[in-house]
């Protein structure tokens, strides 16, 4: 077996890895965007101390933990065309996936740093007048976010990780350019140890910096 390094070059990355490398991205990002979103929501709902809002919360966030991202992926590609009655695509079906199934892990954050700031913030809220609203949104949640960014930062990478499992539904992701370049030039190999290179130097970079802000965090506290 020899190892080719005339493989790696620019029309690697240019036509194959490129078109991969965005989707992975956006995913990432929109995923991130909309699982905090969900998350905070779901976080809410479970510290309301309403049963009613409280227990479909609780049932999501741990239903969605306790199943593996991949199944979660195929039900979604698979099931959602019969509920519509037309197919989604594996992009869109993925990113439905991700923000679904990352708001319960983004919601477990937002819970752990919300119940992290001091009851004396919610009761100096209360004081001043200020609905649950207005304490959440002006008090509590910006303290919260500051805590939590270094985790928040840390799912992100993990999804980031996570996303190379599109690859069960078709979806042109970064893994799946390099197998795409793999296979066309007859070296598997040398894509894959390339992919595992980019995707340890991304993370691992990725890492630096939340170790970096973590420190910075600790600092300001």
């Amino acid at each position: 077996m020899n190892f080719d390094l005339s493989f790696y070059s620019w029309d690697l990355i240019s036509k194959f890895v490129a078109k991969g490398f965005y989707f992975s991205i956006m995913l990432t990002i929109v995923s991130t965007i909309g699982g905090v979103l969900f998350g905070t929501v779901l976080a809410l709902m479970r510290l309301s101390g309403k049963k009613i809002l409280d227990v479909p919360a609780t049932i999501y966030v741990n239903g969605m933990r306790s199943i593996p991202l991949v199944m979660v992926i195929l039900w979604v590609f698979l099931l959602a065309p019969f509920a519509i009655g037309r197919p989604i695509g594996a992009e869109v079906s993925a990113t439905i996936t991700f923000i679904a199934f990352e708001a319960a892990y983004f919601s477990e954050i937002m819970r752990a740093g919300i119940q992290s700031i001091p009851r004396g913030q919610v009761f100096a809220g209360q004081a001043l007048g200020m609905t649950y609203g207005q304490n959440m949104k002006l008090v509590i949640l910006p303290q919260a976010f500051r805590n939590m960014l270094p985790v928040l930062l840390t799912q992100t990478i993990i999804l980031f990780q996570d996303t190379s499992l599109v690859y069960a539904i078709g979806a042109y992701d970064m893994l799946k350019g390099f197998e795409t370049a793999g296979k066309n030039f007859g070296r598997p190999i040398e894509a894959y140890v390339l992919a595992a290179v980019i995707y340890f130097v991304i993370c691992f970079a990725l890492s630096s910096l939340v170790k970096h802000l973590h420190k910075k965090i600790a600092i300001i506290r």
